[in-house]
């Protein structure tokens, strides 16, 4: 019984915070949660915000999920304006990580958080497009949008960068987006796995520049309408949520012809 007044103060909770997202909850569990929130609002803010700080994943579905049927309505906002008026810094800043072909004739930029369930899933999907497309170029930036372990995360990748933009860079990256979660102690064992220099991490976290650079990627995801991870620029398009492989191969061919 437990189980199901927990299940659904969650649920109730997750439909408060997006409302479209959880318009179908499953019906045998409506009485419940109205009973619940009629009786234990105080519990239900409780149970939720302990249950979203511990899976932040979830509420990154909850947007995906949202997202999905706003498109899927033809809600999906026309940004290439945006992207037109801030191309340099999308596709050029020096605040960025690039891998894949330095000089390639595509450009994929993926804006992303390392507590995003979805971006976790999405590494595969990166990982075989710069695979099998030598001329593929990829812009990595860290938006961190999950709370303040995304944000030491964030922060550590930057400094991470600043030391080594390359190999291992990527090196860190992948072990922290395979892992479960995210924070300064998961993102400090994941640099000095990949071979980094510890000392240094630590004095350029306090640097200007690992400021500068979150707030610059902040910036440019409230000009182009990006609120959720990941989020990807593909030409003058950007494309919200993990569509996979296939999709986003589709648009960076689309771009070649």
């Amino acid at each position: 019984m437990r189980h199901i007044v927990v299940s659904a103060a969650i649920l109730a909770g997750l439909a408060l915070a997006a409302p479209a997202a959880f318009a179908q909850s499953r019906p045998e569990l409506d009485a419940a949660i109205k009973d619940y929130l009629a009786r234990n609002p105080q519990d239900v803010q409780r149970i939720v915000r302990d249950y979203l700080s511990k899976n932040p994943e979830v509420m990154q579905e909850a947007i995906a999920e949202f997202v999905k049927r706003q498109r899927a309505g033809g809600g999906q906002p026309d940004r290439s304006a945006a992207v037109k008026s801030n191309a340099e810094t999308i596709f050029n800043s020096k605040r960025q990580v690039v891998l894949g072909n330095p000089k390639g004739d595509v450009t994929l930029v993926e804006f992303f958080d390392y507590n995003c369930g979805f971006c976790k899933r999405a590494l595969n999907d990166k990982l075989e497009l710069m695979k099998s497309d030598t001329k593929l170029r990829v812009v990595l930036k860290e938006l961190p949008v999950l709370g303040s372990g995304s944000t030491e995360a964030a922060q550590v990748a930057v400094a991470v960068r600043m030391q080594d933009a390359g190999a291992k860079y990527l090196n860190f990256h992948q072990r922290l987006l395979g892992g479960r979660s995210a924070n300064k102690a998961t993102a400090m064992a994941a640099a000095r796995e990949a071979g980094l220099d510890m000392d240094r991490i630590e004095r350029d976290l306090s640097s200007e520049e690992v400021k500068e650079t979150l707030e610059e990627t902040r910036r440019l995801a409230g000009l182009l309408g990006i609120n959720g991870t990941p989020s990807y620029v593909v030409g003058d398009q950007v494309v919200v949520g993990a569509v996979g492989q296939a999709a986003l191969g589709d648009r960076i061919k689309a771009l070649r012809k």
